[in-house]
């Protein structure tokens, strides 16, 4: 007689593997994770600009300032060229949107930066719609 083969248990169901979006924002506190998951979910503007003010705090030169709106990234907060670069690397990568140099030029303070990330997120969910019309 063939012995049957032990059977294995099965195996415990894994937690789902981590987006891009979870890489890029494992360091930042959860109420700034959070607001990620409900701009994705419901589109809230509030949820994004709490994602740009963390994530403006996080590239900052000088972290003791305190963020408003009127203040120039450049001027008063210390950034340079290479800084700015990197938070609007950071949110093409988070938020999947493509941003021009001639875009950039035009982001001059954190209201702006504010601005053009709901302008570039209203543009990206109105894509897909405007493509199905064509």
């Amino acid at each position: 007689p063939v012995a049957a083969a032990p059977v294995a248990a099965a195996p415990a169901a894994a937690a789902p593997p981590p987006t891009a979006a979870d890489d890029l924002l494992r360091h930042f506190p959860t109420e700034v994770r959070q607001a990620y998951t409900r701009l994705r979910d419901t589109g809230d503007p509030a949820a994004a600009d709490t994602l740009v003010l963390a994530i403006v705090a996080d590239f900052m030169p000088h972290k003791e300032l305190p963020l408003a709106d009127t203040q120039a990234l450049i001027a008063d907060l210390g950034f340079d060229s290479v800084a700015l670069s990197e938070v609007i690397f950071f949110l093409e990568d988070l938020l999947q949107v493509s941003v021009t140099n001639a875009e950039i030029l035009r982001v001059r303070t954190i209201g702006d930066l504010r601005a053009f990330v709901r302008a570039k997120l209203a543009a990206q969910a109105a894509a897909p719609a405007s493509a199905l019309r064509a």
